[in-house]
């Protein structure tokens, strides 16, 4: 929260509680402990800036109406040396106050104090958080559902650094298990497809040009030589070709898409490590496990799942969880994150109970995970729908999707709407120049401000800056509505990060940008008028100040012209 916003509700809280005070001393109320009452912006700005419930929580133990106990606190009420002009009875009893143009000018002041820092807390006290997103198999190209994936992690990533966790970002390399064996099978066959007749590649393998592309350039370096090795060193020897191209072009993409990991953490470690089996005895031992027909399972319905579940096949071959399990250990135990937060598609709704339970059973506090479950992208164009399959080669990929669409486009676009909602990704809409584009729409109001000061240089005109300004001036309506966004930044900043939602400072930056075409419709900038215009620029500059701030914090450019 904003120290002047903050400052603002103090003052209610104690003009109310001086007021109960005196209304007691007079004798028009008796003596009682003031309840706790709720300091609120009301939904309706006729209704002042902010609105209290004090009357009504007062109403039981002075039994009387909420709306005569407002009217008798309203006598008392003492407005001096605080940030509001006028307060008032309203309705069936809430009391509203209304800010004076002190509080407007001291919003513009903090600004300007703190520049690039405004809108910064430290509501996260310094705590550890890893972030995990993406973590797609490293079987082929990213698609546009890793995308969106991307832009949220990263984007979720720096609203906590903006409220004061310490955060880091991990991609999770998903290279072992059943889609790395599909992967293998796939370039073997591709391999002796350049030698040999007759063999055919599965329905349900890998069928992208990526593939071939791999087992060509495999040939080239070895030729038909492994056609005389086993299956299993063909394939391993492929595969430890394959991956780290992929590895490395997956790299380079999400640093296009300006996304840059702290580290990038392998499956295929937590097998050689021994962390697999480590979580696999830690369970044995613990209560919650028992053997059935060979297998271990894992007591799932004691942590309110729908069933228990296998640990370890009768072949002595783990499930595909147990990884994840052993991973999620090594996050939130051995490297002692204080919370772990993954970003995971939709249809991974029934494993993550399953994983909490698991973690519970480990000792683990189950709500230091944090599991975002992210819905479907479709892709259009006008109202075509762009049909893809990754499996069959056709998705379309990460790098086409910025080929054809702006990077400040595709991130905004991506955190547009909530995670937990289905995106429809205009094609068309990321690329127009008009104000229909929300992300074009933000940068312009950037750069219309720019083009402001850039024309007060060809003027000759000087910008006073904090010296000598009137900021009383700023009294009309599209004034102060710009200015209560302004000061609305912090808190808004850190119910993105309590909610996880990036899409909060998206719609932020789209009412910023909306408040001040306004604003600049309705109210000249550059007049004769000294006072006014000195104002209005100090103004201006603190609106592109923080619509700055909003963009960078999603890695957003914040262009001075366009």
């Amino acid at each position: 929260m904003s120290k002047i916003v903050k400052t603002a509700e103090n003052q209610i809280s104690i003009i109310i509680k001086t007021a109960f005070e005196c209304a007691v001393k007079s004798g028009e109320l008796v003596s009682c402990t003031l309840p706790g009452f709720n300091i609120e912006v009301p939904a309706d700005a006729k209704n002042g800036d902010y609105a209290t419930n004090a009357a009504f929580v007062l109403a039981s133990p002075q039994k009387k109406a909420p709306r005569i106990i407002a009217q008798i606190l309203e006598k008392y009420i003492s407005l001096d040396r605080s940030y509001f002009c006028k307060a008032q009875v309203a309705a069936a009893g809430f009391i509203n106050f209304f800010f004076g143009e002190n509080y407007y000018s001291d919003i513009l002041l903090d600004v300007a104090a703190r520049g690039e820092s405004y809108g910064s807390s430290d509501y996260g006290k310094g705590k550890r958080v890893l972030i995990e997103f993406v973590s797609a198999n490293p079987t082929g190209p990213m698609h546009v559902g890793n995308a969106r994936g991307g832009a949220l992690g990263d984007c979720i990533a720096s609203v906590l650094e903006k409220v004061g966790y310490e955060t880091e970002r991990e991609f999770y390399i998903n290279d072992a298990g059943n889609q790395i064996d599909k992967f293998a099978l796939s370039l073997d066959i591709r391999y002796q497809q350049l030698f040999l007749e007759g063999i055919e590649l599965p329905e349900d393998s890998y069928h992208g040009k990526d593939i071939i592309t791999h087992a060509k350039a495999f040939a080239d370096i070895y030729g038909a030589s492994f056609l005389d090795k086993t299956e299993h060193e063909r394939r391993k020897a492929l595969t430890e070709f394959a991956l780290p191209i992929n590895i490395a072009q997956m790299k380079a993409g999400l640093s296009e898409y300006r996304i840059k990991y702290d580290t990038w953490f392998k499956e295929s470690s937590l097998h050689s490590s021994g962390e697999v089996n480590k979580v696999i005895e830690l369970l044995r031992k613990s209560e919650y496990t028992y053997e059935n027909e060979g297998a271990l399972w894992f007591k799932a319905t004691e942590f309110g799942c729908d069933k228990d579940f296998v640990l370890v096949r009768s072949n002595g071959v783990p499930t595909y969880i147990v990884p994840d399990i052993a991973y999620h250990y090594n996050k939130l135990a051995v490297r002692g994150f204080d919370t772990a937060i993954d970003i995971l598609g939709a249809d991974h709704h029934g494993y993550v109970p399953r994983l909490k339970a698991v973690l519970s059973a480990l000792g683990i506090d189950k709500s230091r995970l944090e599991v975002i479950l992210m819905q479907m992208v479709r892709l259009v164009r006008g109202k075509e729908t762009i049909k893809a399959s990754k499996r069959s080669g056709n998705a379309i990929t990460l790098l086409t999707l910025l080929d054809e669409v702006p990077i400040d486009a595709a991130r905004f676009f991506f955190i547009f709407r909530e995670a937990n909602t289905h995106l429809d990704f205009d094609l068309d809409l990321a690329v127009e120049k008009s104000n229909e584009n929300p992300v074009y729409y933000c940068q312009y109001a950037h750069a219309r401000i720019c083009s402001i000061f850039t024309k007060l240089k060809s003027d000759n005109i000087e910008f006073r800056g904090t010296s000598g300004q009137d900021l009383s001036l700023l009294s009309s309506n599209e004034e102060k509505m710009l200015i209560s966004h302004i000061a609305s930044l912090s808190d808004e900043i850190v119910l993105a990060a309590k909610q996880l939602d990036p899409s909060r400072i998206t719609r932020y930056a789209t009412e910023l940008a909306t408040r001040f075409h306004k604003f600049y419709n309705a109210q000249r900038v550059i007049s004769e008028d000294e006072g006014i215009m000195q104002a209005r620029l100090f103004l201006c500059n603190c609106v592109r100040t923080v619509m700055k701030i909003v963009l960078t914090m999603l890695k957003i450019d914040a262009p001075e012209q366009m």
